[in-house]
Order: C-alpha cells, then sequence, then structure tokens
C-alpha cells in the first residue's frame, strides 16, 4: 500500500489536485451561466494549470526545484514540461480575445510568483496583495475565459458570477492563510496575523452571505442556481466555523482545495432533478 501513498503524495505535490478544481469551478461556470463547454479550453486550463502552480509553488526556491536530484521533484518537472507542452498545442486553438485574457492573467501570475519589483519582492510577500491577486487570477480563469471563448461577451450576469467566484476563493483560501500563521514572517500582514483568528473566520463567514445574496442580482436566475448556491454558502460557513487551529497534513491541500470538486458532484447529480 505504500505505493499508494507515494502516488497520492504526487497528485497533490504535482499540483494535479490544483487542475482538478480549477476545472471544478470551470464547470460550475458552465452550469450557472448556460454556457456551452468549450473543450480546447478546459484541456488548455488542465494542463496549464499543472506547470503555473508548480512555478508559483516552486518558485520561490526556483533553483533548488531545478537542480534538485530527488527522483519525485525531477517527475514533478517532467510532468509540468509535459503539462505545458500539451497546453500550448490546445491553446493554439483557442480564439484571439480569449488569449488576451491569458495573457493578462499570465503577467498577474507572474508578478505574483517572480520577483518582478526592486530588492526581489513579489506580489506574494506583500499580505493582503497576494490574496487579492490569487482570487483575480482564479476568477478569470475559471469565469471570465470560459465566457470569452463561447460568447466574447461579458454581461451583468458574468460579472456577477465573477464576483461571487472571487469572493469564494477568498474564503477557501482563509484556511491557508491560518495554516501558515506561525510559519508566515511577521511583516507579511496576512489577515490572520493583523486581525485574529476569530475575526478571520467571521469575516469569511460574511463575506460567504454576501456572496450568496449577490446570486439575487442576477437578471437571469432559477431555483437550480439558488439551490446549489446556497449549500457553498453551507459548507463554505461550516468550514469556518469547524476549521482547525493546527491541521492535520493535507487538510488544506487536499480537502480544502477539494470544494469546488465537490460541489461539481453535487451540481453534476442533481442537474437532472431541476
Amino acid at each position: 500500500m505504500q505505493w499508494l501513498e507515494h502516488l497520492f503524495r504526487f497528485y497533490v505535490k504535482a499540483s494535479i489536485h490544483v487542475a482538478f478544481a480549477v476545472i471544478a469551478f470551470v464547470f460550475l461556470t458552465v452550469q450557472f451561466l448556460n454556457i456551452s463547454l468549450e473543450t480546447n479550453l478546459l484541456y488548455f486550463i488542465f494542463f496549464g494549470t499543472i506547470p503555473v502552480y508548480n512555478v508559483i509553488k516552486y518558485g520561490v526556491e526556483g533553483e533548488k526545484y531545478l537542480l534538485r536530484r530527488n527522483a519525485a521533484q525531477r517527475t514533478t518537472q517532467l510532468v509540468s514540461l509535459l503539462g505545458l507542452l500539451i497546453a500550448l498545442y490546445f491553446g493554439s486553438q483557442l480564439s484571439l480575445n480569449t488569449w488576451k485574457g491569458i495573457i493578462v492573467l499570465g503577467m498577474l501570475a507572474a508578478c505574483y510568483a517572480l520577483p518582478v519589483f526592486p530588492k526581489g519582492i513579489n506580489l506574494r510577500n506583500i499580505g493582503i496583495l497576494k490574496v487579492l491577486i490569487i482570487g483575480l487570477v482564479w476568477s478569470g480563469t475559471s469565469v471570465l475565459l470560459p465566457v470569452s471563448e463561447v460568447q466574447g461577451k461579458l454581461s451583468w450576469d458574468v460579472w456577477i458570477e465573477f464576483i461571487q467566484r472571487f469572493m469564494i476563493i477568498l474564503v477557501l483560501m482563509i484556511p491557508f492563510e491560518i495554516r501558515d500563521l506561525n510559519s508566515d514572517p511577521e511583516e507579511l500582514h496576512t489577515v490572520p496575523q493583523l486581525y485574529g483568528i476569530r475575526k478571520t473566520r467571521i469575516a469569511g463567514i460574511l463575506i460567504s452571505v454576501v456572496c450568496f445574496l449577490l446570486t439575487f442580482m442576477k437578471d437571469e436566475l432559477s431555483v437550480f442556481e439558488i439551490s446549489m448556491k446556497a449549500m457553498i454558502l453551507l459548507t463554505l460557513v461550516l468550514l469556518m466555523l469547524f476549521l482547525p487551529k493546527v491541521q492535520s497534513r493535507y487538510f488544506s491541500s487536499f480537502w480544502v482545495e477539494g470544494f469546488p470538486i465537490f460541489w461539481a458532484l453535487v451540481v453534476w447529480s442533481s442537474s437532472g432533478l431541476f
């Protein structure tokens, strides 16, 4: 059974789990906005997420990551390179309009991961700003790109969905911020550092409630969407209420990042009931 443990660890560390989470968010966009699913974009996002997320994850120790002789790291590098090549293939079949969005999101991701500012500073070193950048990149990738590829027009409902997705991602980042509370340097000024764990949880609950209420501002609304977003609200609130201060090894990196996958499965299984 040891090989299963190694496989699971690789699945998480190589950002494959994250890639499935992003795809799950894309599926939610397709369902809630009632748009068609463009498979070239779907494959581009999945395979592109792996190398991009690995660069972000290991970018702080880039030289160590590239030169390390560890077999698991070499495998991750290989998977990242393969993912990049596959993503470029499917990306070559996307529209110019979509590529404009990809370039903007790519620049944001680069500013987050790479030392583009003086003294080697990047956006991941600027506390709350790093959270906002992550939210924008995830929201733009999972909402704006799918709509841009199949419609090219960003309507009122699309922007509401974008704002809701942004808020959901902010809440999902809270467990990571609390997990890293003891290891993050004080000058990072993360939300838990500034306001404490209790107030951060309360903020997460309030953001979740406001996110759900925004659903009723849409021009086109269905009982199905209200029900599914109520389910998302409930799970986010429960996460904030029962979020442990001391987390197990894969609590955030697997279970919390798996929330979008869970939501997508519930939405998919419930779509025939409405």
